[in-house]
């Protein structure tokens, strides 16, 4: 039975339900965390790669798969490939005059995103997220954050196991009077900060993008917030792997901050 994977759920669910925003954008947020293979027209160097394109009705368009068997069975066989977050595939097809297809003719989440939803992603996903040595003057629980919002940050971090202990999810007043939600990351691993912060921050800035603020912060477990954040947020626990995965973002062309260059 051929595989489904968390892509094709997402464009399922997109699909059922075409005048529904949050499914559309809970598509993209998938999309942006997915380790996507772009398939080349010939081996890359250490920091370009050259796409195959495929010509639709006068628009040209990159082809990836998110899974490698995917991109061979399209290719026919084994083909030179690039293997890059869909972030960083947004950002280095931004600008390119280049759309995505997605999955063509090998799974039901087979998609053409078009230049202009290319860049829309790119758009969303280009600002940093905040990594803050917060002043928080208060915690509070979470307010009208979606069920959906919730499963998909639950999934995504347990896509993270063994680079934290726990997860809280709060809403908190600062000291300048500034107030929004924040997400403080527990017993992280250090060179894994980065990449976790930047994967909720996506979820969140592409599920929530006219909500409030939303910052991430790291902390040691015997800090003493943890306990005030423990009194009123939603914890997620992460998995603990044997043995332990490979830092997000590590692998060669997986930095959204230096995606390899088109030639």
């Amino acid at each position: 039975m051929a595989e489904t994977t968390r892509l094709d759920a997402a464009h399922e669910a997109m699909e059922a339900a075409p005048g529904d925003e949050a499914a559309r954008r809970a598509f993209y947020a998938e999309l942006a965390a997915t380790e996507l293979f772009l398939l080349l027209e010939e081996e890359a160097t250490a920091d370009s790669v050259s796409p195959r394109t495929l010509p639709v009705e006068g628009a040209e368009y990159v082809l990836a798969f998110d899974l490698e068997e995917r991109l061979a069975r399209f290719a026919g066989g084994p083909a030179p490939l690039a293997a890059l977050s869909g972030r960083a595939l947004a950002g280095m097809l931004a600008g390119q005059g280049l759309g995505l297809a997605l999955n063509l003719d090998v799974a039901p989440s087979a998609i053409l995103l078009p230049t202009d939803a290319v860049a829309w992603m790119a758009e969303m996903l280009a600002p940093e997220p905040d990594q803050q040595e917060a002043r928080i003057r208060a915690f509070h629980a979470p307010d009208g954050v979606a069920e959906s919002l919730l499963s998909a940050l639950d999934a995504r971090l347990a896509g993270a196991a063994g680079l934290a202990e726990c997860v809280w999810l709060a809403r908190a007043e600062h000291e300048d009077g500034g107030a929004g939600h924040l997400l403080a990351v527990i017993g992280a691993v250090p060179e894994a900060a980065p990449a976790l912060a930047r994967a909720v921050s996506d979820l969140w800035r592409l599920s929530r993008p006219e909500a409030d603020a939303f910052d991430v912060v790291f902390l040691d477990a015997d800090d003493p917030a943890v306990a005030r954040l423990a009194r009123v947020g939603l914890r997620f626990d992460l998995p603990r792997p044997e043995p332990l995965a490979q830092v997000p973002g590590a692998a060669p062309g997986m930095d959204p901050d230096a995606p390899p260059r088109l030639r």
